[in-house]
């Protein structure tokens, strides 16, 4: 029993020839992150963060971009080493054996379908802000979940259809798609930042420290989930033209790119106001509500409502590409049914696959209110990352042979400190969130038991 659930499959296997086309080149790698990264949290986060730590919160987003790329190091070695569409699924299968692999695959399951439907319900909310600007209201009944007033949430669905028609028309058209929104939101960002310093008082930045050391840990831990998604290149190893050089790139400049935007950003919005306002009621719109203030109007306010809702469908289209790559990967290994595996010739994607993820996100994403069950994506995430760190580790000592198109630096005092700040980080969860994940895991358990053990590919070996 021990043995089996523990078998690990060579990496050389994972290497072997995929049927999904090889068509996403360094530009597109990078935007797949970058898009995945800059969701909705950038036009809310500041809101949250910035009471806690004052102007100080500059170290909070420093603090968690230098958590959040520790993780992304070993996350660019092995996807250099391993460049497979599974990402951590098949890092972990090839390093600590197959059933840490599936329950990696399981808390990705978790991170990616429950996030994705989380932020299609947030795209109808200001979807509907947006169009209320210019007095159009899209009525409760079609826009909220049952017991919220509504009946069905369908712009949820639109944007959940509208991504899958475009993943199943092909990888390279999605990441095109995608490079065209990510510069739209980093262009909204960018507009921002420039009417807030017109507005700029450098006094607002005084005392800079007002709530201590504690305050800018605490924005820290709030602020690291906004760095988020810089994992999405690698669910696309097999379909990157030259993943040993591509991937890491992608991985670590996406961080980059968000830090500097996230920085700037913040910056600009620190010194359009004292940063005690920013306290309270409307925090959530924090972005708009400095713009509509610096220009003296509400048109600056649309366009950064703008922002958010090409910043969400990005997040869908990345996200849920993610997930039928991973559950493409867990299908081929036969831990899954070999449906997920079934390739259109012509487009070369995984076209029951996508069929299959949208309807089963879309149903919960269109009739439930997702709640507290939207933070159990926090947990998943991390626990990937945790797993991944460990990872690098054991492929370093046991395949130090494999060839490699990076190598994480300072190893392995990097992944081990990865791994303490994540602990430290998920440790202050809220306890509801431990018990989903608990819940989760379980029903996970009972799948791999049930189904995934007795039909994996390795256990016919």
């Amino acid at each position: 029993m021990l043995s089996s659930v523990l078998r690990r499959k060579p990496a050389e296997e994972l290497l072997a020839h995929s049927d999904l086309a090889p068509t996403m080149g360094r530009a597109a790698l990078l935007f797949f992150s970058v898009g995945a990264i800059v969701g909705s949290g950038i036009f809310v986060i500041l809101g949250v963060a910035i009471p806690k730590a004052g102007p100080a919160v500059l170290l909070s987003f420093l603090l968690a971009a230098f958590a959040a790329l520790l993780s992304a190091l070993s996350y660019a070695e092995l996807a250099s080493t391993i460049p497979a569409s599974g990402s951590s699924y098949s890092y972990t299968y090839a390093t600590l054996g197959e059933i840490v692999a599936w329950a990696v695959g399981w808390m990705l399951m978790l991170e990616y379908g429950v996030s994705v439907a989380a932020v299609a319900v947030g795209w109808g909310e200001y979807l509907n802000t947006f169009l209320s600007s210019f007095g159009v209201s899209i009525p409760t009944a079609i826009t909220q979940p049952p017991g919220e007033g509504g009946l069905i949430n369908i712009p949820a669905l639109i944007v959940i259809a509208a991504c899958a028609i475009l993943l199943i028309r092909g990888a390279s058209e999605s990441a095109r798609v995608n490079i065209t929104m990510v510069l739209l939101k980093i262009a909204i960002l960018i507009f921002f930042s420039v009417v807030a310093f017109t507005s700029f008082d450098g006094s607002n930045l005084t005392p800079f420290l007002p709530l201590g050391l504690l305050g800018v840990t605490a924005a820290a831990g709030q602020v690291f989930f906004s760095y988020i998604g810089f994992d999405a290149a690698s669910t696309a190893g097999e379909e990157a033209k030259n993943p040993r050089k591509d991937l890491p790139f992608a991985i670590i400049g996406s961080l980059a790119i968000v830090t500097a935007l996230y920085l700037l950003v913040t910056i600009a919005a620190l010194g359009a106001r004292p940063w005690q306002e920013d306290a309270g009621s409307g925090a959530e719109a924090i972005l708009a509500t400095i713009a509509n203030a610096s220009v003296g109007g509400t048109w600056a306010g649309n366009l950064i409502a703008l922002g958010a809702i090409v910043s969400i469908f990005s997040v869908v289209l990345v996200t849920l590409y993610g997930q039928t790559r991973i559950l493409f990967a867990m299908a081929r290994d036969g831990l899954l049914p070999k449906v997920f595996t079934r390739i259109n010739p012509r487009t070369k994607t995984p076209n029951v696959n996508t069929a299959i993820v949208a309807v089963a996100i879309a149903i919960p994403a269109s009739v439930v209110s997702l709640g507290q069950l939207a933070e159990a994506t926090s947990i998943g995430t991390l626990g990937a990352f945790a797993v991944v760190n460990v990872g690098v580790i054991v492929l370093r000592r046991q395949r130090p042979d494999l060839p490699r198109g990076f190598t994480t630096p300072l190893f392995p005092l990097l992944p081990i400190a990865a791994i303490v700040l994540i602990v430290v980080i998920v440790a202050g969860l809220d306890p509801i969130t431990w018990l989903v994940f608990a819940s989760w895991m379980a029903v996970g358990l009972a799948v791999y038991f049930g189904y995934s053990r007795s039909h994996s590919v390795l256990a016919r070996k």
